[in-house]
């Protein structure tokens, strides 16, 4: 550009023809020409300013073509004062610089200044406004109000028919939501291109209606046109949401053979369609055959790993796009949060939060914002999420959405209440979907029923939860806290087309220790033609084991390779395991473990060694112990575990070695505790709790109890109590543990005979097991006690689980 301008230095003013008139007539070719190549060397704001101090120096500044071009230019850097300045020494302006001006305030997003132009400078001009006018005007037009206004003045006009105004106005409706208002503007063109076209499929893709835009599609096919590469870009999303690989995969031969593969936006369209199937072969293979990447195409493969479960491909994407030297833009950040969060790297999760805050992401758009919440949550830095949380501008219903749930998912249903609860206050929040998605799983976490209960009368007043997630989360809920009636109520109650609610119910029917109704209930499943998926047999193998029905998980087990060909996983194999071994078949479990194909992880090992402790296989126990720690060596309940076997079989010994083990790592054993909801309150009691207020009242009626069952046959089990003390102590031991305690202040705060519900953090242990049974003989009262593992409905001196747990 800098040569240019000293080319033409050279030249006096009179050798050029800058006149409008000059630029109509034929002998001015030549100097158009060598104009045109002065703009299109403008490669920068610098080299625009240059050429416009050049044509004051000419006298030229005024010349109507050049000042229209130079404002277009000055827009296009994104310096729209100076496109402003311009317009406005032009003295003879007609609509077409009239028309520049407008493309550059929407160009700079000032969609405000552009409809106040064209309001103001067609009501005191006498220009009139063309059919270049209209499409930026209704793309400035920033509500539906405003777009009707504008579209009964295209009306007035007489351009309603011209295709590219049209086109605009089924942009405009669509983006809206207004489709009806669109389809009949697009019904009424009495010529329609293929702009036409795709700007009623793109309408209909933008509000996720599938087959609305399949079927305009295939009327245009109907009419003899050939879908672009923007119908295309369009039509995929499409598939992918319809969850139609067939039409996909015809469009992609289309692509092939009308030689669109090249373009840049198809193949970007084709790897996020693909990677939506999980196809991500398919997505890699096309990103590899791409002569030019843009950013979009790289976010596109990023994502594509990110979203199907493969963060660390997606991380050594996104170090390649670095390395060859594309900057990361707001987009890419999102994906790499999530990638972040999925690895658990906290110390990298931070360094994006500083590539964030040193680019002022944060207070551009909530996406990010949202994003780090999310990654903050996933790697289990709760301080972290909440604090960037507190630090966004502008909070939506996703963000608070997704501090919910991060608080759920790191065990902090307190917390996540009072994050729902704080929401609620909030005017402009209204709870969707996702909120109850979020919060239901809090609520069944504290076994807050009646807090469940309501939550579930509010989605009756909306019918929301017969959405079919909404109602999952419900069932849910019942199910764990207690109310399995309810539960099964429910779960007839809603559409169940999918395995997601009969994956909920037949875990709900386990826990509680009816692994029989949930085999029937699977049966009826596939008889209704829904397909189980692996999630279906994790929750009927979790069943078959609290039932204790080997056969039948065997049975199942056997089922999922061969009829539904699902590869087992870890938790596939850790529920056989736990089958085995709660059955008391150690051989069995630890020869399944022996011949996985999977190298064994924590769970697996955590399994067999806990069926080593309950049967008192000290030799097995210790040799899984081993395997265990090796894994992950950096849990203390696995600790706990060992020692417990170890203490069961009066190895004192080796208690002391296994806590020395735990306390050389800085581990501390999880302190046990229960809870009781006695009128609105829950009422949390730790092991050997002596501080609450009623601690009096609570011990006394433990002994009166104490005697009472004692009267009756109860033997206490000293082979519960994992210190080597005296009996006198150990039975004070056993009186104190948290299950009791909360029992005892159920049975004084209660009437007489009513139920009571106890949630515990720990398995229960066989002597309070047995004590309940006798407490709910004396008391009359029903018992429901839900354990890390199940549910032990207690009645009449008998436990629904037949004493198998």
């Amino acid at each position: 550009m800098l040569s240019l301008l000293k080319f033409v230095s050279t030249f006096k003013p009179s050798k050029l023809c800058f006149s409008h008139s000059s630029f109509s007539s034929s002998s001015s070719s030549s100097s158009s020409s060598f104009l045109d190549s002065l703009f299109h060397s403008c490669k920068s704001i610098h080299d625009t300013k240059s050429l416009h101090a050049l044509l004051f120096v000419l006298g030229e500044s005024h010349n109507l073509l050049l000042s229209t071009k130079l404002l277009n230019l000055y827009a296009s850097f994104g310096y729209l004062s100076l496109s402003h300045s311009t317009f406005q020494l032009i003295t003879n302006n007609t609509i077409y610089s009239s028309n520049s001006i407008i493309a550059a305030y929407v160009h700079s997003r000032r969609y405000t200044q552009a409809l106040n132009f064209v309001t103001h400078f067609f009501s005191l001009s006498p220009q009139r406004p063309d059919f270049y006018t209209f499409p930026p005007t209704l793309k400035a037009c920033q509500c539906l109000i405003d777009g009707r206004k504008m579209h009964c003045c295209i009306l007035k006009m007489g351009f309603v028919n011209d295709v590219f105004v049209a086109a605009s106005l089924i942009n405009l409706y669509s983006r809206f939501r207004g489709l009806d208002s669109a389809y009949k503007v697009f019904v009424e063109m009495p010529v329609r291109d293929v702009g036409s076209w795709n700007a009623m499929i793109s309408g209909f893709c933008r509000n996720g209606n599938a087959a609305e835009a399949l079927d305009v599609l295939s009327k245009m096919k109907g009419e003899g046109l050939k879908m672009d590469k923007v119908t295309v870009s369009s039509i995929l999303p499409v598939c992918a949401r319809s969850n139609d690989i067939v039409s996909g995969l015809l469009i992609h031969l289309y692509v092939i053979k009308h030689g669109l593969e090249e373009d840049v936006f198809v193949s970007n369209a084709l790897i996020n369609m693909y990677s939506k199937f999980g196809r991500l072969r398919d997505s890699q293979r096309i990103f590899d055959c791409m002569k030019v990447r843009d950013l979009v195409s790289w976010n596109s493969i990023i994502a594509a790993y990110e979203q199907n479960d493969v963060p660390t491909t997606a991380l050594e994407l996104f170090k390649e796009m670095r390395f060859i030297g594309i900057q990361p833009d707001l987009l890419t950040v999102v994906s790499l949060a999530s990638i972040l969060g999925q690895l658990s790297d906290e110390t990298v999760s931070r360094s994006v939060h500083g590539f964030v805050m040193r680019h002022e992401w944060l207070e551009k758009d909530v996406v990010i914002g949202n994003a780090l919440v999310n990654m903050y949550a996933k790697v289990g830095a709760m301080d972290c999420a909440s604090t960037v949380f507190e630090q966004l501008p502008l909070r939506d219903i996703i963000s608070w959405n997704t501090l919910i749930v991060g608080y759920a998912q790191n065990g902090l249903a307190s917390e996540a209440i009072d994050a729902y609860h704080m929401m609620e206050r909030c005017e402009n929040i209204i709870p969707n979907q996702g909120t109850w998605v979020s919060i239901l799983p809090a609520y069944s976490h504290l076994g807050a029923l009646q807090q469940g209960t309501k939550i579930h009368g509010r989605l009756i007043k909306n019918s929301l939860y017969l959405d079919v997630f909404v109602a999952t989360c419900l069932i849910d809920m019942y199910g764990k806290c207690g109310g399995l009636d309810d539960a099964m109520s429910l779960f007839y109650e809603i559409p169940r087309e999918t395995s997601v609610p009969w994956n909920a119910i037949i875990s709900s029917l386990g826990i509680h220790g009816h692994g029989k109704e949930a085999l029937q209930l699977f049966k009826d499943m596939l008889a209704e033609g829904v397909t189980a998926d692996h999630v279906t047999f994790i929750s009927l193998l979790t069943a078959c084991s609290h039932s204790g029905l080997v056969d039948e998980g065997q049975w199942c087990f056997d089922m999922m390779q061969k009829e539904f060909g699902i590869k087992p996983s870890l938790k596939h194999y850790g529920c056989m395991v736990d089958l085995f071994g709660r059955a008391g078949y150690l051989e069995k479990a630890y020869n399944l473990v022996s011949s996985m194909p999977l190298q064994p992880d924590a769970s697996i090992w955590g399994a067999l060694l806990g069926a080593c402790r309950k049967h008192g296989n000290v030799e097995l126990g210790t040799f899984a112990s081993n395997r265990l720690l090796e894994v992950d060596s950096g849990n203390v309940g696995y600790y706990v575990l060992l020692s417990n076997m170890y203490a069961n079989v009066g190895k004192w010994e080796g208690v002391a070695k296994v806590r020395s083990l735990a306390r050389d790592q800085g581990l501390t054993k999880t302190p046990g505790w229960s809870s009781v909801v006695v009128g609105s309150i829950v009422e949390v009691f730790y092991t050997g709790n002596q501080t609450h207020p009623k601690c009096i009242e609570i011990y006394n009626e433990l002994r009166i109890l104490t005697a009472k069952m004692k009267s009756i046959g109860y033997v206490p089990d000293y082979s519960f109590v994992l210190q080597d003390v005296e009996e006198d102590e150990k039975e004070q031991i056993l009186t104190s543990h948290s299950e009791r305690l909360a029992i005892a202040f159920g049975i004084i705060s209660t009437p007489p005979k009513s139920p009571i519900r106890i949630f515990k953090n720990l398995r229960v242990c066989g002597d309070c097991h047995n004590a309940t049974k006798y407490i709910s003989r004396i008391t009359e009262r029903e018992i429901v006690v839900r354990d890390s593992n199940r549910f032990h409905h207690f009645k009449d001196g008998i436990c629904s689980c037949g004493d198998y747990w």
